[in-house]
């Protein structure tokens, strides 16, 4: 990996991983997604259980590298939207818990990178924008995340004005968890994130997939989808011990 544009640490159970291009505020460029694809991917095959995505500089990602796509035909920014989704989707498919570190302004496809996260904590000099309305290039993509974490009507409002809205607002509409002082924005971060790898990791990863699996579907589908993946989990080694550790009134012994 570019040392100029993403670091990848592990502490402990936990990887970190570093948008570190502050210059070009963090911007989404080929080179910068296809890092990050790779981190992820890299960190996939570890046992690691919880993955924090944080970002360094005055930004937390300004969206896509404007230049990049300016020099690209409809082919190019395709590819390069194709590029982005899967970062986007790896995100969900990897057994890991991903939290977003948000320390600074959010926009475009950044904000896009907050909304795909499982998790998001954001200082309270954080802010969030969906530009392209305003900007000449309307942002589409971005919009998939953020319309699933906040809703119609706060989503036409973010894409039709262009207008940031401040971290207690992205607070309110479900776009964050959390909004803490940016001194306590770590501290929040590993607190939730600690909180969200406690368990079976098995157990967690699977939970994780078919929550996706299963938002945004059908009621009838949506059911069907948890219930089949609830069945067959109930047999798994870590529910096994859950169920036995609760009945057995003592603390459970996980086997991953």
């Amino acid at each position: 990996m570019t040392d100029e544009l993403l670091r990848l640490a592990t502490d402990g159970p936990t990887a970190r991983i570093t948008l570190a291009n502050p210059k070009r505020r963090n911007a989404l460029s080929e080179i910068m997604l296809r890092e990050l694809l790779a981190a992820l991917d890299q960190v996939a095959a570890t046992p690691a259980t919880g993955v924090v995505l944080a970002a360094e500089g005055p930004a937390f990602s300004a969206g896509h590298d404007f230049a990049d796509v300016a020099a690209r035909d409809a082919v190019g920014v395709r590819e390069l939207l194709a590029l982005c989704e899967s970062v986007m989707v790896r995100m969900h498919s990897m057994p890991q818990v991903v939290i977003a570190r948000v320390q600074a302004l959010a926009t475009a496809a950044g904000c896009q990178l907050v909304a795909s996260a499982d998790l998001a904590v954001a200082a309270d000099t954080a802010g969030f924008a969906l530009p392209g309305g305003k900007g000449g290039w309307f942002c589409h993509t971005p919009s998939v995340p953020v319309a699933r974490s906040i809703g119609r009507k706060r989503l036409m409002e973010m894409a039709l004005t262009g207008d940031v809205i401040d971290a207690d607002t992205a607070l309110a509409w479900g776009l964050v968890n959390r909004v803490v002082p940016l001194a306590e924005l770590d501290d929040a971060v590993d607190e939730l994130l600690g909180r969200a790898t406690r368990g079976s990791a098995t157990s967690r990863a699977w939970g994780k997939r078919v929550l996706y699996a299963q938002l945004d579907r059908p009621e009838d589908d949506a059911y069907r989808i948890a219930a089949e993946a609830m069945a067959a989990a109930a047999q798994t080694a870590g529910a096994r011990e859950g169920m036995a550790a609760f009945l057995e009134k003592r603390q459970p012994e996980w086997p991953d």
